[in-house]
């Protein structure tokens, strides 16, 4: 039975690394977040990208839909958001740890012994 997910493709198109390398280079988008949303290793992107800037690999005729420029930014968006709900989310978990756990009234060394007056 395969492995869910996308199905992993060994030889990529001209046309699909041209995409890639110009999804890449758009402003506020990163190689990582372009890489995951196209389900391969950043790493392979990268050399993509030194292969279109020695000439390798032609970007000059690719026009990006508008929409995945979109929904890569509104990507990077979401992910920003979500990564800083996480944080809260420990931190708050961390409080009511602290807050709940049950603290002794008074310690034994700090209770004074009197002797009756007499």
């Amino acid at each position: 039975m395969p492995a869910p997910g996308p199905r992993t493709t060994y030889r990529y198109s001209d046309h699909f690394k041209a995409t890639a390398v110009r999804l890449s280079e758009l402003p506020g988008v990163s190689v990582r977040d372009v890489a995951d949303s196209l389900y391969i290793h950043p790493f392979m992107l990268s050399r993509w990208r030194k292969l279109a800037r020695e000439g390798a690999i032609v970007t000059k005729g690719i026009e990006l839909d508008k929409t995945v420029a979109a929904e890569l930014k509104a990507l990077r968006d979401v992910k920003r958001k979500y990564e800083r709900l996480q944080l809260e989310h420990d931190l708050l978990k961390k409080a009511i740890a602290f807050t709940s756990s049950p603290r002794p009234t008074s310690s034994p060394s700090s209770r004074t012994t009197r002797k009756p007056f007499r």
